[in-house]
C-alpha cells in the first residue's frame, strides 16, 4: 500500500510569522516537504485505497496504476506530471489518496485554496486522517490573508483524531500562541513535551513569560484604575463640600 506524507520542517517560522502577524516569535506550522514514498512505515500517511475500496475492480487496477505513477514523478519533483497521473486516476476511480497527494502538489505549487479544496475532497472519503486536517492547517497559515482561526479548528480536529501525536499538539500550541491564546498554548505545548518533543521546553517559558507579565499589566492597570477612580471620588466629595460650604454662606447672608 503506497503512503504519503506531508510532514513539517523546522525552519518556517518567519513564515508563520509573516502570514499571522499575531506574535513576535511564535513557533511554525512547518512547511510540508516531500515524502520519503518507500518509508511505508511512517505515521502521517494517506493511504493509496479509500477504507471500503478494493483492487479487484479492473477500474480501480487502472486508477491505482496511475496513483503510482504520480507518486513516482512527486519522488522525482516532476510537479506536472504528477498532476496529471493524480488527475488521472481521480477521473478513472476517486480514491482518498488521489485528492491527498493531488493537495501536495497544488501545495508546492502555491495554489493553496486547490490544496485545502484537494484535502477537504480526501477527507470526505477518508474522514479519520489526522494528517489532512493538518496539511489544510498548515495552508490557512500561509495563506494571504492567514486563517489562523480556521488552522486551529482543523488543528483540534487532528488531534481528537490523534490525541497521543506531540507533533500535533505542537502546531496546535504554535497556532493558539500566535493567536494570544496563551493557556491553551501553555496545555498544548505541555502535551508535546510529554509526547516527546524537546523544543516545546523553550516555548513552555516563552509562554509562561507572556502569561506573567500579561497578568502584571492586567494588575497594573486594575491599580491604575483604581487610583483613578479615588481620585474623581476625591474631587467630587471635595466639590460636593465646597457647594455645601457655598449655600451655607449664602443663607447666612440672607439672614
Amino acid at each position: 500500500m503506497l503512503r504519503h506524507s506531508l510532514r513539517l520542517l523546522p525552519r518556517a517560522a518567519p513564515r508563520f510569522a509573516s502570514a499571522v502577524r499575531a506574535s513576535p516569535a511564535p513557533r511554525a506550522l512547518r512547511a510540508p516537504q516531500l515524502p520519503a514514498f518507500a518509508q511505508q512505515q511512517q505515521r502521517r500517511a494517506a493511504s493509496s485505497t479509500t477504507p471500503t475500496s478494493s483492487l479487484a475492480d479492473p477500474a480501480e487496477l487502472e486508477s491505482q496504476k496511475a496513483l503510482e505513477q504520480g507518486t513516482e514523478a512527486l519522488e522525482r519533483g516532476d510537479m506536472d506530471e504528477a498532476k496529471a497521473a493524480y488527475a488521472r486516476s481521480l477521473a478513472i476511480h476517486p480514491s482518498s489518496s488521489a485528492h491527498f497527494n493531488l493537495g501536495v502538489v497544488h501545495y508546492h505549487g502555491r495554489d493553496l485554496s486547490a490544496a485545502i479544496g484537494a484535502w477537504e475532497a480526501a477527507l470526505a472519503l477518508a474522514p479519520d486522517s489526522p494528517d489532512a486536517h493538518t496539511n489544510i492547517a498548515s495552508a490557512y497559515v500561509l495563506s494571504k490573508p492567514a486563517r489562523p482561526d480556521l488552522a486551529v479548528e482543523h488543528l483540534k480536529k487532528a488531534q481528537a483524531l490523534a490525541p497521543k501525536d506531540p507533533e500535533i499538539a505542537y502546531n496546535l500550541a504554535a497556532v493558539l500562541e500566535a493567536c494570544e491564546q496563551l493557556e491553551e498554548a501553555m496545555v498544548a505545548y505541555k502535551r508535546s513535551l510529554a509526547g516527546g518533543i524537546g523544543r516545546a521546553e523553550q516555548n513552555i517559558r516563552n509562554v509562561g513569560a507572556k502569561i506573567l507579565a500579561a497578568k502584571v499589566a492586567n494588575e497594573t492597570a486594575e491599580a491604575e484604575d483604581g487610583d483613578v477612580a479615588k481620585t474623581i471620588g476625591q474631587a467630587l466629595e471635595s466639590e460636593i463640600k465646597a457647594q455645601e460650604q457655598k449655600g451655607d454662606g449664602e443663607a447666612r447672608e440672607k439672614q
